[in-house]
């Protein structure tokens, strides 16, 4: 068969062939999972949609799941595509991955179970809702939205359309940042009062690159690469990796890392379904975000935000100052101890007497892989993922205040239950952004 199966498929074959009275006398053993593999008809079919070099990582991890089969994989870049495929029939050993330029495509598959999306940022909310809306579950990458009302969106449409969803903050699955938090959560670190996230430099600009020529469609379909943003000539840098640090596609250095930190902050807090109450800062002269992270432009030394939640805890949001524990560290700080943990897997403790909770830890903070498995498992059981829509929607919504309130340079009172600022009307048109036609859900 051209296309592996999926249960779905499979009760087909097996109502048609009762029909014609044509039951087989043999079935191979690997059909019924008896050689150790999974029986097609236990099996999640997976399809891509805009699965680029996170992406390949990503899907790298559910390959290795034998309960999973990617059968399609859509993008708007030919060369994106057929490397997907090639990494995909290279693993199975057949030329079966189905490629398209359009997602809709595979979104129309009722063969499909769950789908892989790591699109550029300003596709993540509209694809993801678009495939719960056609019935698939989703592990899509992060950051998951562009405003705040993208956020809410994508928290109320999860919950609307019943799927399983897990955001690509594969940090909540790895045993150190687990750790922390259960120090935070145990009590040992006695009354919790800060939660430190790391983030980057965290303005955005928004000028045009020069335009050039838009290649063929088949090549890279440029108005579908834009997709709710405004339009801009193209650029080959753009669809290359450029866009971050632009405005229209991308959210900036809080956000970027803050996705995933703020959120582990959150998680640490027990604030999974809140946000701060309050933003402000002592410095005004934040820096601009650059694609290349290690570099910050017209930045003072240290970008330092800080939020506040209801029950009194800090969020303070920094991009230095960190003890050199890796990339995306957190630092949970009570009135008896502190923990700070990063993407190294090192972890640091006071006083002393708290080392005795360390336990060694060996994974990297980027592998996704027990996420991934995280997702597979809840698709089955359809229980709540690690990285559910609301936890994603919560973080990503104290970020995007954060930079309204960096971009404003003035402190914003904040109220979490309506996600609106208070008496600042300004703020406020902040938290949306139009989506060009003809987007929508």
């Amino acid at each position: 068969m051209s296309q592996a199966f999926s249960r779905r498929r499979l009760l087909k074959f097996v109502a048609a062939a009762g029909a014609a009275a044509a039951v087989p006398q043999w079935v191979p053993g690997r059909a019924l999972g008896k050689d150790g593999t999974v029986a097609p008809s236990e099996r999640i079919t997976l399809g891509g949609i805009g699965v680029g070099n996170r992406g390949a990582e990503d899907l790298s991890r559910f390959l290795l799941n034998g309960d999973v089969q990617m059968v399609a994989d859509a993008d708007l870049q030919r060369s994106r595509r057929e490397r997907i495929k090639t990494m995909v029939d290279k693993h199975y050993g057949n030329s079966d991955c189905v490629l398209y330029r359009e997602m809709y495509d595979v979104l129309g598959r009722d063969d499909i179970d769950a789908v892989l999306i790591t699109t550029g940022d300003r596709w993540h909310t509209l694809a993801s809702l678009l495939a719960a809306k056609a019935g698939k579950d989703i592990y899509c990458e992060k950051p998951c939205s562009m405003t705040i009302e993208e956020s809410r969106m994508l928290a109320d449409g999860i919950a609307r359309y019943g799927r399983i969803y897990q955001a690509g903050t594969q940090r909540r699955s790895i045993e150190n940042f687990q750790l922390a938090a259960r120090l935070a959560h145990s009590g040992k670190l006695g009354e919790l009062k800060e939660v430190h996230a790391n983030t980057l430099a965290p303005l955005t600009q928004n000028p045009w690159l020069p335009a050039e020529p838009e290649p063929p469609v088949e090549e890279c379909d440029w108005n579908r690469w834009l997709g709710p943003c405004p339009w801009r000539p193209y650029n080959s840098k753009y669809v290359a990796g450029g866009w971050r640090g632009f405005t229209d596609f991308h959210g900036g250095g809080i956000l970027e890392w803050g996705s995933h930190t703020i959120d582990l902050c959150q998680f640490a807090a027990k604030s999974d379904d809140t946000a701060p109450v309050e933003f402000w800062a002592d410095n005004y002269k934040f820096g601009l975000y650059h694609s290349d992270w290690r570099t910050t432009m017209a930045a003072p030394k240290t970008n330092v935000i800080y939020g506040r939640y209801a029950n009194g805890v800090k969020l303070v949001m920094r991009d230095g100052g960190w003890q050199g524990l890796g990339t995306c560290s957190v630092k949970y700080v009570g009135t008896e101890g502190w923990v700070e943990t990063g993407d190294s897997g090192e972890i640091r403790v006071a006083p002393d007497s708290l080392r005795s909770e360390l336990s060694v830890v060996t994974m990297a903070g980027t592998d996704p892989g027990t996420h991934v498995r995280n997702f597979l498992d809840c698709v089955k059981s359809r229980k709540r993922t690690r990285a559910h829509a609301l936890a994603a929607a919560q973080a990503h919504v104290a970020a995007h205040a954060a930079y309204i309130m960096a971009t404003l340079g003035r402190p914003l009172k904040f109220d979490p239950k309506t996600d609106t600022f208070l008496d600042d009307a300004e703020a406020n048109k902040m938290r949306s952004r139009a989506w060009r036609e003809p987007w929508h859900v």
